[in-house]
C-alpha cells in the first residue's frame, strides 16, 4: 500500500512516522507547502518527498492522509474523492458549514471513504467510559462534564486561522460527548472570555469558553476549555449517573493539586500537550484507517460524524455572540436547495 501524506507539520510528522513503520504500508509520498520540511522528514523516514500536491495524485497512491492547515482540507478532500481515493483527514473538514457540506457531497457522490481524525474515540479512557454508559453500569446519566485545557496558548498568527476556541478545541469534546453517550445535542448556551492576552481579542476569539448542552434525553452536559492552563494539559470527562460515577483522564499525570489534608499529591510529570497525552490514540486511529482501506473494518468516524460536531460548535459560536440559547435545529445539516 502506498499512501500520500499532505502536510508535514507536528501532526503530519507523527502520522507519517506511524504509517512508515506499519507492516501493511509499503511506502509513503510526503509533501508540504514547505518542500524542504517534507524533504527532511522523508530523508529521516526513508520515504519519498514530492514537490507539490499534484504529484501525490499523478504519481499514484492508494490512499491520502491530509494534515494541512484547515483552509485546505475541503478542497483536498474533494480532489481525492474525484480521484476515487480513500482519505484520512484531521478535523475539521472546513471552518464553515457550506465548505463542510460541499466536501461531504463530493465524497458521497464519489462513493469514497472519508475518515476523520477525532483521536479521542481511540483513547482507552474514553472507550471505557462509553462501555460504562452503554452497559448500564452508571444507570441513567444525569450530568456529564467535559473539559479541554491547553497549558499554553498557540502562536498569535495562528489564531485567526483556527476557527476559534469552540470550532478548534471544544469540537473534540462535542464529538466525544456524542460518541460516549450515544445521544444528540438538542440545544446549547455558550459564553466566552477574552480577558487574557490581547491577541485573542485581536483575533476575535476567546481564551476561555464554556457551554451548557442539553442532550436529547434531557441529560445535562457542560463543556469548557481554556488556552491558559499553566499547571499542564488537562483533558477530562466526568459522567454521573443514578448508580455510579466515572471519570476519564484522571491519573498520576493529571495536573491537579488537592487542598485536602489527605488528598493525593500533585502530579510529578503533568501532561504538557495533546501529542503526548493522546499518542497511543493517534497511532490507533491510523492503524484503523489502514484496515478501512484494506476493507477489513467499517469506517469508525466518517464525515457525517465530523459534521455533527461542527454543528454543535457553530451553535455555540452563535450563542456566544448573540447571548442566547441556540437549538441544533437552527443549524443546517445538508446543502440547502437554491431557487430561481
Amino acid at each position: 500500500m502506498r499512501i500520500g501524506v499532505i502536510g508535514t507539520g507536528r501532526i503530519g510528522t507523527l502520522h507519517a512516522r506511524t504509517l512508515s513503520r506499519h507492516r501493511e504500508v509499503g511506502s509513503l509520498i510526503l509533501t508540504d507547502t514547505d518542500p524542504a520540511r517534507a524533504q527532511e522528514l522523508a530523508h529521516r523516514l526513508g520515504e519519498t518527498a514530492a514537490p507539490g500536491v499534484d504529484e501525490i495524485f499523478t504519481w499514484g497512491v492508494d490512499a491520502v492522509v491530509i494534515t494541512t492547515a484547515t483552509a485546505a482540507h475541503a478542497e483536498l478532500i474533494g480532489r481525492a474523492a474525484r480521484s476515487g481515493l480513500p482519505v484520512f483527514c484531521e478535523k475539521p473538514i472546513a471552518l464553515d458549514l457550506p465548505g463542510t457540506l460541499q466536501a461531504l457531497t463530493e465524497v458521497e457522490s464519489a462513493g469514497t471513504v472519508l475518515q476523520m481524525g477525532f483521536q479521542r474515540r481511540f483513547d482507552a479512557g474514553y472507550a471505557g467510559a462509553r462501555e460504562a454508559v452503554r452497559s448500564g453500569r452508571l444507570g441513567r446519566l444525569h450530568t456529564v462534564r467535559a473539559m479541554t485545557c491547553d497549558q499554553s496558548p498557540p502562536p498569535a498568527e495562528w489564531l485567526p486561522l483556527s476557527g476559534g476556541l469552540f470550532r478548534d478545541t471544544l469540537i473534540h469534546d462535542f464529538d466525544i460527548l456524542r460518541w460516549v453517550t450515544g445521544r444528540e445535542v438538542a440545544d446549547v448556551y455558550a459564553a466566552g472570555s477574552d480577558a487574557g492576552p490581547v491577541m485573542f481579542r485581536e483575533a476575535g476569539d476567546v481564551d476561555t469558553g464554556a457551554a451548557l448542552l442539553t442532550l436529547d434525553d434531557g441529560t445535562l452536559a457542560t463543556a469548557s476549555a481554556t488556552r491558559l492552563n499553566g499547571a499542564g494539559y488537562d483533558v477530562r470527562m466526568e459522567l454521573a449517573g443514578e448508580r455510579d460515577t466515572a471519570v476519564v483522564g484522571l491519573d498520576d499525570r493529571t495536573p491537579l493539586a488537592s487542598t485536602e489534608p489527605t488528598g493525593p499529591p500533585p502530579a510529578d510529570k503533568p501532561w504538557t500537550g495533546f501529542l503526548e497525552r493522546f499518542g497511543p490514540a493517534y497511532e490507533a486511529e491510523l492503524n484503523a484507517f489502514v484496515e478501512v482501506v484494506r476493507g477489513e473494518r467499517p469506517n469508525p468516524c466518517d464525515g457525517r460524524e465530523a459534521l455533527q460536531a461542527l454543528r454543535i460548535a457553530e451553535a455555540c459560536e452563535i450563542s456566544r455572540r448573540e447571548r442566547r440559547p441556540v437549538a441544533l435545529a437552527e443549524i443546517p445539516d445538508r446543502v440547502q436547495p437554491s431557487y430561481g
